[in-house]
């Protein structure tokens, strides 16, 4: 027993505090204020894909998840609709 109990008190450390404290951005939408991302809006998504015709990931766009999402939404719609290319 006091052998266990040693061993739980050693493998106690300290967790180290993350010390800075990273200011949060919104993302190009939220700033906004907007709630719906149109596809027909194909100056701002076309910023939104690679030259290949790939979507950004949220960290290279700086979306948060939910705009992500819309995003997604919008620029399949507008593939489908002809409006943007699938691949280039």
């Amino acid at each position: 027993m006091a052998r266990f109990q040693q061993k739980q008190k050693t493998n106690k450390r300290k967790k180290r505090q993350n010390l800075t404290i990273r200011e949060q951005t919104q993302c190009r939408f939220c700033r906004a204020g907007k709630s719906y991302v149109d596809y027909k809006d194909l100056d701002t998504l076309s910023k939104l894909l690679t030259n290949r015709g790939k979507i950004f990931s949220r960290k290279r766009s700086g979306n948060c998840a939910g705009c992500q999402r819309k995003v997604k939404t919008a620029i399949k719609r507008a593939r489908f609709m002809a409006l943007l290319p699938y691949t280039n």
